[in-house]
């Protein structure tokens, strides 16, 4: 309600009665649509409807277009009308202050929203300059960040985002088009779709590098120097930031993106972007609207979730800020996975936002390396940058290797795996939430399941060679396996250290005669004796 009463204001200051502004028009209604749910392939695409299936989620009348009728009627009025949105229902228009009253009075016009002053959607305008990181240098490697997350052991297992569909949300991708790292994304086709929303263009490569940095996190490719993360996947590259202005018309940039994706079939969203203050006070966020259901951005993060696809985002910067520490929107929205950032030893990073939300759940979700993250430039070169910008790829990272490692798993499978495996899952806390997640522990998860008894035992009767001991918190456990024979005399003893790369524990049974025998298996959390069976 407050942005409605800025418009009034604005329509009551005679020296602004000219000015052109941007407004999002609310409709009341998706009355008399073409469309239907019943028949989701004239919106969707396949891979979309797909990927709902696989969440379990339904097609509602949420997802059907906004009315075109209701859109012609607008732009009748003399209002120059740029994107709609289906999940706000709803059209983003550049009009003239004198035009606002006329569209209010339309009777399908539920309310308008000033989003930001000006005509960038049609005049445009120069580049801005490039904008510093927290810190910079030059001749970085990787290694490092990959492991921090097992993301190379990812790797190893065949795992390297192929067939997976990524969307990066961000300012500018300068550079990606022409510097050497990249240039497989541009020759096998892999960047499958880009788009500027915010200034209604197709050319996303010359407003800023801040999205290059990220995406080489991603998806660059060096051989001898520098390994994305997920450099097979395929990556939609969306500009919805303004990186000279701050107004609300980035959360709805952030809106029509994420519907973009949707419709798409997009498994992962990365964005590293974050939103708290505006140029317009009258837009700013306060402490208490980190609930997860006040921000535009925040509540359209959660509607992506919803329709099943993972949501990454940055936690923010503003850890040293003494007026606001805490994390931006959108990474306050539930089931959105904020990332903060660590240092190389694995403590918080200085600058890294804090939680909890307002309704006290913990945030940040994950941390990964945000602190000195290597990052190829926009002229192709290596170096290194810090903010929670370059931690939250190397989450979604994970995320994508875990989609294609397991595509049957739904979404919130897979989130439910990378918290899960963090370091910290069983005392998170506010300062680095779930902790540092992990490839092979999200895997074992993901495998197994949330396993009820500290050890399974399988296959049991036992006709291969080996038994599978599989232990439900194998890290730093010492184990001594024993086996007797039905008389009491030990066959086998074995001991092993235990780890989530060696769980289960595989114990060879091909020396053993088919009988009955009993198993002893001792810890220092675990006792247990039960009966096996070997046979043919």
């Amino acid at each position: 309600m407050r942005h409605l009463i800025l418009s009034v204001i604005v329509l009551l200051t005679g020296d602004v009665w000219g000015q052109t502004n941007r407004y999002f028009v609310f409709f009341k209604d998706k009355n008399n649509s073409p469309y239907s749910i019943s028949d989701p392939g004239l919106f969707l695409t396949q891979k979309s409807i797909a990927r709902r299936a696989k969440a379990g989620v339904s097609v509602s009348v949420e997802d059907l277009p906004v009315n075109s009728s209701y859109v012609s009627q607008v732009k009748a009025l003399g209002v120059n009308t740029y994107f709609t949105s289906k999940w706000w229902n709803g059209v983003l228009v550049q009009a003239n202050v004198s035009k606002v009253s006329s569209i209010q009075s339309l009777p399908f016009v539920l309310k308008i929203e000033f989003v930001a002053p000006g005509t960038l959607l049609i005049g445009g305008r120069q580049s801005s300059p490039a904008k510093g990181n927290q810190s910079e240098s030059r001749n970085a490697q990787n290694d490092f960040q990959l492991q921090q997350l097992q993301l190379d052991k990812m790797q190893q297992d065949g795992y390297r985002g192929e067939g997976v569909d990524v969307a990066q949300f961000d300012s500018g991708w300068r550079g990606v088009n022409l510097a050497g790292p990249f240039l497989h994304l541009v020759q096998e086709g892999r960047i499958k779709s880009v788009f500027n929303f915010v200034k209604n263009t197709a050319n996303v490569y010359s407003d800023d590098d801040h999205g290059t940095e990220v995406l080489s996190v991603m998806g660059a490719l060096s051989p001898s120097s520098f390994i994305g993360g997920v450099y097979k996947a395929n990556f939609h590259l969306f500009e919805t930031e303004d990186k000279l202005t701050e107004y609300r018309i980035e959360e709805y940039n952030w809106a029509f993106a994420a519907e973009r994706a949707d419709s798409l079939g997009i498994d992962v969203i990365n964005s590293s972007l974050g939103y708290s203050t505006f140029d317009d006070p009258a837009m700013d966020y306060t402490i208490f609207d980190l609930t997860g259901k006040k921000a535009v951005v925040t509540i359209t993060a959660r509607k992506a979730v919803e329709k099943g696809m993972i949501v990454v985002t940055s936690a923010g910067n503003d850890g040293n800020n003494s007026f606001w520490k805490f994390i931006t929107t959108p990474a306050d929205g539930e089931g959105v996975i904020a990332v903060g950032s660590t240092t190389s030893m694995g403590v918080k990073s200085s600058f890294s936002s804090i939680g909890p939300t307002t309704d006290l759940r913990i945030k940040p979700d994950a941390v990964a390396l945000g602190s000195g993250t290597a990052v190829i430039k926009s002229d192709g070169a290596a170096g290194s940058a810090s903010g929670t910008s370059f931690a939250s790829p190397l989450v979604a990272c994970l995320a994508a290797g875990l989609v294609q490692a397991f595509p049957t798993s739904s979404p919130f499978q897979i989130y439910q795996a990378i918290i899960r495996s963090a370091s910290l899952y069983k005392t998170p806390n506010n300062q680095l939430g779930y902790g540092i997640p992990n490839f092979t522990i999200a895997k074992s998860y993901l495998t197994y399941g949330d396993l009820k008894d500290d050890v399974s035992i399988f296959p049991n009767p036992i006709s291969t060679s080996n038994l599978n001991l599989l232990f439900k918190e194998p890290a730093g456990q010492q184990v001594s396996v024993t086996i007797f024979d039905l008389y009491g005399k030990v066959v086998s003893d074995a001991t092993a250290e235990i780890n989530w790369s060696n769980n289960p524990l595989q114990y060879n049974f091909t020396n053993l005669p088919n009988g009955v025998y009993i198993l002893r298996i001792k810890s220092d959390r675990i006792n247990l004796t039960t009966r096996l069976v070997k046979t043919d």
